[in-house]
């Protein structure tokens, strides 16, 4: 060996012996070898004479990139050496060269590429025979011609196939070369195609294999009649159809084949070729052969042959040429039907959109004859087996671990195309899906055991699926098959309804089809046991309990008048439910998102909340669920503050629970009825906040709890109306106590909704908390507003920051805009009230976020009309001239002559119109003092022109806002362009 052979070893090593710095300068020793003039013709040499696979592979590997990167700059001659020496390796001219065509396969295909990289350059216009010389070698037997497919196989994969994103100058290239294939050589290259089968395959079933995988690759683009013809059509078949040869060999001729029916061409055309295959010689292999592999590549051949007969009906307009396209397609259809039920194949998904487009062009066949009613009830057979979980994750899928979770999910995913598929059935013969399905149920139920959990899973995921499709007054109905099918869903009670998956689905699917119920209440006792017995609300499995909570919620909205007689009964079955949710302890991780128990709680709510109830009646039942909920909470705080940190959590838990409980209990009560009709409920509200105000005092900084007591009070605001204000300022001074300035955000929205809902009259309140609430997040946010922070250092922190900043936004201009601003001028508050108009200013210039300029443009334009009711009346001194001289220049003018104010975005266009009305309400409230100054400091600074002064005037005084928004708009485009020299005003 000589030192590059050392250093070629060295750097291919991997068996960890070696240490890394030798390895590196072992790397950089090759890479310089590589810049030398005569490497090529180095590499050439040893793979003439070297036995090493490390070195065969290097020097094939340096060739490639030194050809790719340097050859069109080589002599004649170099390039010539090279050519020659190639294809003298490739096609054995050397005997002595058999070694490397009989080396390992990652060497013959880095060979193969070294040679596509040569015909890349120089085919046809330099080397136009190297196909045609290419022929006589074949004969020197299977190596070469091994050779010959890699040859094939790398043309394909590095210049033609477009499985491969091509660069435009790759598509030129690979058009000439197949233009000149096509006139040249590949006639030949598919008679010795053909020659090499014939020959061999008896012999070396391995070599024909690869020369058919070759093939199919090219049929594409070649001349079909080459393939298409008395003699290769029957040899395909023949290798298809004789038993003794290998499956590879018969799969690789499959393949083939489906790329001859796959190939583009004319519909007539390819009517005509689909017929003259004669396909169901095939059909047999689909029963008879147990080879997964074999049964997928047939399975893949007959749903091609399928989407092209189909493609053809749709094409062609002639009523023969559709007949037979109907009749290829009868054809294969119980093949496919059959691997689809019997075996996995990767081609599930083409043969899922094949049917579902299948199906669509039925829509057109009215009536359906007996032979496509019959295919679509064999789709739906289809559909149903591939719904269908593995029993073999049965119990991973009742617990819900992990891998019963990512079963699940792949399941639902899964799922989408089939279910779509099944809706199309569904509409284009709507009683043979229903009747379909009632028989699944039908068989499913005759079952005594819990061995058919997949099967009734399957069953009624069909009919839940099947509901999406039908029309509400359909379903009302039950038209159909509907009524029988939902009567039966009510009235069984399967034997694996323990199953967590099996009660999941039945219970949304009652629910899915409870609009039926509203107008047949015959059937309501069977709803409300399927719900509060142990399929439903009693399921042993929580995950299905706390569902059917949520499930028995929605159905309550929908039927809740026609259920008040059956309330005794509701409550009745669900007293150890009620009592059972707040003693539970679990924390929120263990249950999916919304659903934490508290839905029952609205249910009962929603029933008990309607005025059809006798007055005495409604306040009993309250009675007996809220005093049981309120002890609870007094008796959990009594002594709370002594309890060690666990003691505490755990009652924390209890309490979050309870009170999650009761605000959902009073979603089902008006305002107007706990108010005005029956102000004795209301009572009960009023009791009930007090208690819950108590955990504020003793637990003022757990947050979760902060939170559940503030979301009640914006419940008691809705639910109580004006009656709640005695509570309001206990209330908010409680939330107040030891706030966190992440916490005002919901403090903040919880005084925009007594604004909104209030209007004045909480202008006493806003005076007593206003001042702590400025200063508060005064303390965490400067008056010029928040830095803006580049992407990466966006934290946690700086997110609740700006969100606390917007919704500040959002409370100021609620107060101005109900009426409210003179909260701003109390003297407890006035203080506040230049950091507050610096903050604004601020904002309404430089702020990112176009929407919170515009808030806070409108909070001037408010706050002017308020206090500047009369031209020259200083209602707050120092404002007129604040708004005049710092609002009116920075805002109205050098904000929108910055070039990022961008006129042509629709939210900045929205600012620029409150801008310009601000301006004419600057014009009404201070005349020509605004209008000079605005004028002479703004305008004359920015180089307007002399005449500009009455032109504004006159846009101001008239009432076209529309006209005084354009001509602003031009103002600002010209001095913009006047800036950069480049216009005079025009």
């Amino acid at each position: 060996m000589d030192d590059l052979d050392k250093a070629i070893l060295i750097m291919f090593d991997e068996s960890g012996a070696l240490d890394d710095d030798l390895k590196k300068q072992a790397k950089l020793y090759c890479n310089a070898t590589k810049e030398k003039p005569s490497i090529c013709r180095l590499c050439i040499e040893k793979l003439c004479f070297s036995n090493l696979v490390q070195v065969q592979f290097w020097c094939l590997q340096t060739l490639h990139e030194v050809i790719r990167t340097r050859y069109l700059t080589m002599t004649l001659d170099e390039r010539h050496m090279i050519r020659g020496s190639v294809f003298s390796i490739v096609c054995l001219e050397d005997k002595n060269l058999t070694r490397i065509l009989e080396g390992p396969a990652f060497i013959k295909n880095k060979l193969a590429q070294v040679l596509i990289t040569l015909i890349y350059f120089d085919y046809p216009l330099v080397w136009s025979s190297v196909f045609v010389d290419f022929f006589p070698h074949l004969s020197k037997g299977n190596v070469v011609i091994d050779m010959f497919c890699r040859v094939l196989n790398a043309l394909d994969d590095e210049l033609i196939s477009l499985d491969y994103p091509r660069t435009p100058e790759e598509l030129t290239v690979a058009s000439r070369v197949k233009d000149a294939m096509r006139q040249q050589c590949v006639s030949q290259i598919v008679r010795a195609w053909y020659d090499i089968v014939s020959m061999y395959r008896n012999s070396d079933q391995e070599l024909c294999t690869s020369v058919l995988d070759s093939m199919r690759r090219y049929i594409s683009w070649i001349d079909i009649g080459l393939i298409v013809n008395d003699a290769f059509i029957p040899l395909l078949f023949d290798l298809i159809l004789v038993g003794h040869l290998s499956d590879q060999l018969r799969g690789a001729a499959i393949r083939c084949l489906l790329a001859v029916v796959s190939k583009r061409m004319e519909p007539q055309s390819k009517l005509s070729l689909l017929q003259s295959l004669h396909i169901s010689r095939l059909l047999r292999l689909v029963t008879e052969n147990g080879d997964a592999e074999m049964v997928a590549d047939i399975a893949a051949l007959l749903t091609g042959y399928a989407v092209e007969a189909l493609d053809c009906f749709k094409r062609i307009n002639s009523e023969d040429a559709k007949g037979i396209s109907m009749e290829l397609l009868s054809e294969v259809l119980p093949s496919i039907f059959y691997v689809m039920k019997n075996f996995e194949v990767d081609a599930t998904f083409n043969i899922i959109q094949f049917l579902s487009g299948y199906v669509a062009i039925l829509k057109n066949f009215t009536p359906l004859r007996e032979k496509q009613l019959l295919q679509l009830g064999q789709i739906l057979e289809v559909i149903l087996v591939l719904i269908r979980y593995d029993p073999a994750y049965r119990s991973n899928l009742d617990v819900m671990d992990k891998i019963g979770k990512e079963e699940e999910d792949r399941m639902v995913e899964f799922r989408k195309d089939l279910f779509v598929l099944l809706r199309t059935v569904g509409r284009v013969a709507p009683d043979v899906t229903q009747m379909f399905i009632r028989n699944s149920l039908a068989s499913a139920v005759s079952r005594s055991s819990n061995s058919n959990v997949e099967e009734v899973e399957g069953a009624l995921s069909l009919l839940y699926a099947l509901g999406e499709s039908i029309s509400e007054e359909a379903m009302k109905t039950g038209s159909g098959l509907l009524s029988e099918l939902v009567i039966m869903l009510l009235s069984t009670k399967f034997p694996c309804h323990s199953n967590r998956l099996v009660a999941l689905v039945y219970l949304e699917t009652v629910t899915r089809y409870i609009k039926f119920i509203q107008d047949n209440t015959q059937y309501i006792p069977m709803v409300l046991a399927a719900f509060l017995d142990e399929r439903g609300i009693h399921h042993s499995n929580i995950n299905v309990s706390r569902r059917a909570s949520y499930l028995f919620m929605r159905v309550v909205k929908l039927l809740k008048m026609k259920l008040v007689p059956f309330i005794e009964t509701i409550l009745q079955s669900l007293q150890d439910t009620v009592a059972q949710f707040t003693i539970m302890n679990y924390t929120a991780e263990e249950l999916p998102g919304s659903e934490d128990g508290s839905h029952i709680f609205e249910a009962i709510g929603l029933l008990i909340g309607t005025e059809d109830i006798q007055p005495e009646k409604q306040s009993d039942y309250l009675s007996s669920l809220l005093s049981p909920l309120c002890q609870q909470v007094e008796a959990l705080l009594i002594n709370a503050k002594l309890l060690n940190a666990e003691e505490a959590n755990a009652k924390i838990a209890v309490i979050q629970q309870i009170i999650m409980a009761i605000n959902s209990l009073s979603k089902g009560f008006s305002e107007r009825l706990v108010t005005a009709s029956r102000p004795a409920i209301g009572l009960m509200f009023k009791q009930t906040l007090d208690v819950l105000l108590q955990v504020l005092v003793i637990f003022p900084k757990v947050e979760p709890l902060r939170n559940k007591v503030t979301s009640f009070i914006h419940r008691m605001v809705d639910t109580l109306g004006a009656s709640v204000f005695p509570y309001l300022p206990k209330a908010l001074k409680q939330l107040l106590e030891e706030i966190e300035p992440k916490q005002m955000v919901g403090f903040l929205l919880l005084l925009n909704q007594l604004i909104c809902k209030f209007n004045t009259l909480v202008r006493d309140i806003l005076e007593e908390i206003f001042p702590a609430v400025v200063e508060r997040i005064f303390s965490v946010i400067p008056r010029n507003g928040l830095p803006s922070p580049g992407p990466d250092a966006i934290t946690e922190e700086v997110r609740e920051l700006q969100e606390l900043q917007r919704t500040l936004y959002t409370f100021l201009h609620v107060i101005t805009t109900h009426d409210l601003s003179p909260v701003f001028l109390f003297p407890k508050c006035k203080a506040y009230l230049d950091p507050v108009m610096q903050l604004l200013l601020f904002s309404s210039c430089n702020h990112k976020d176009i929407l919170v300029r515009k808030a806070c443009v409108q909070i001037f334009i408010r706050l002017i009309k308020d206090w500047c009711a009369q031209p020259y009346e200083e209602k707050v001194p120092g404002f007129r001239s604040f708004v005049i001289e710092a609002f009116a220049i920075n805002c109205c003018l050098y904000s929108v002559l910055d070039r990022s104010f961008d006129f042509h975005d629709a939210n900045t266009f929205i600012l620029f119109g409150e801008i310009v009305l601000a301006q004419k309400v600057m014009y009404e409230k201070f005349g020509d003092a605004f209008l000079v100054h605005f004028v002479s400091k703004g305008l004359s600074s920015a180089n307007s022109p002399q005449d500009l002064a009455e032109q504004y005037r006159q846009k101001l005084q008239g009432g076209d806002l529309k006209a005084l928004k354009s001509f602003y708009q031009s103002v600002v485009e010209n001095l913009r362009l006047q800036q950069n020299g480049s216009l005079v005003f025009r």
